[in-house]
């Protein structure tokens, strides 16, 4: 939780500078409750270290269970940021033409991934693991690099695919992804970016990711009228409605 707030504010060309923690669990006179609370905690203080995110404020709720069984372990994570100067944020959106890169590596993780849970109604295989040390590296590339990008997001549910599709829906453009396999196109690999540049600018940006030893890798290009990933294609208008209507379907 704590990585991903780190990307969630880098990617809008913000500087991560604080922490603030809710963490609700079970009754924590069970070993197994009290095992919880002191993992999460070293986890996130493990994390805010590294990514030098001092925890600020936060709070506690204990014993939370309904007839002697406790509720999942809810750890949850808020960040602030800063934005020195209005040309440092990154808050445009993705062109006809822009290609799309991924900052970070993609090992196809879909152990615990939306893909499972939503697709398949399946809760397996171990969450990715966490690397600080590169999501600090891959978060700092980005910032030193942001007048090369037009547009760029997190990777985290729904990988590669979902980012995509929402960063293509929110320009009102067109996708083609060149990854076919479906790890590739919906794992949740962690420390990484989807980022939209110009042609020009993303040869830019690969070259610097070379000397600088970061894995930067073209994924497509935004335009057109249609999705296309794995082989298969859609027209972008009706996946949009699709996912809109679906939305308002789960809040009401």
């Amino acid at each position: 939780a704590v990585a991903e707030a780190y990307r969630n504010l880098t990617a809008v060309g913000a500087k991560a500078l604080a922490t603030t923690d809710n963490l609700n669990f079970g009754n924590p006179e069970k070993p197994e409750i009290m095992g919880q609370f002191v993992g999460a905690l070293k986890g996130i203080g493990a994390a805010c270290t590294a990514l030098d995110m001092p925890i600020v404020s936060g709070n506690v709720s204990l014993y939370n269970e309904t007839d002697g069984a406790g509720i999942l372990p809810t750890p949850t994570i808020g960040a602030v940021g800063l934005i020195a100067q209005s040309e440092d944020l990154i808050a445009g959106v993705a062109q006809a033409g822009c290609v799309a890169l991924v900052i970070g590596e993609t090992a196809g993780h879909l152990g615990q991934s939306a893909l499972l849970a939503e697709a398949f109604g399946r809760e397996e295989g171990d969450a990715p693991p966490v690397d600080l040390e590169a999501e600090r590296r891959h978060g700092e590339f980005l910032l030193a690099n942001r007048a090369l990008i037009t547009a760029a997001t997190d990777l985290a549910d729904g990988g590669l695919a979902l980012a995509a599709f929402e960063m293509a829906a929110a320009a009102e453009t067109g996708l083609t992804l060149t990854p076919g396999d479906t790890a590739t196109l919906f794992g949740e690999d962690q420390a990484r970016y989807l980022v939209a540049c110009t042609f020009d600018a993303a040869e830019a940006l690969l070259s610097q990711a070379h000397r600088d030893g970061i894995t930067v890798t073209s994924v497509g290009k935004f335009g057109g009228k249609k999705v296309k990933m794995g082989g298969s294609s859609a027209p972008m208008d009706e996946l949009v409605t699709l996912w809109r209507d679906r939305f308002a379907e789960v809040l009401g």
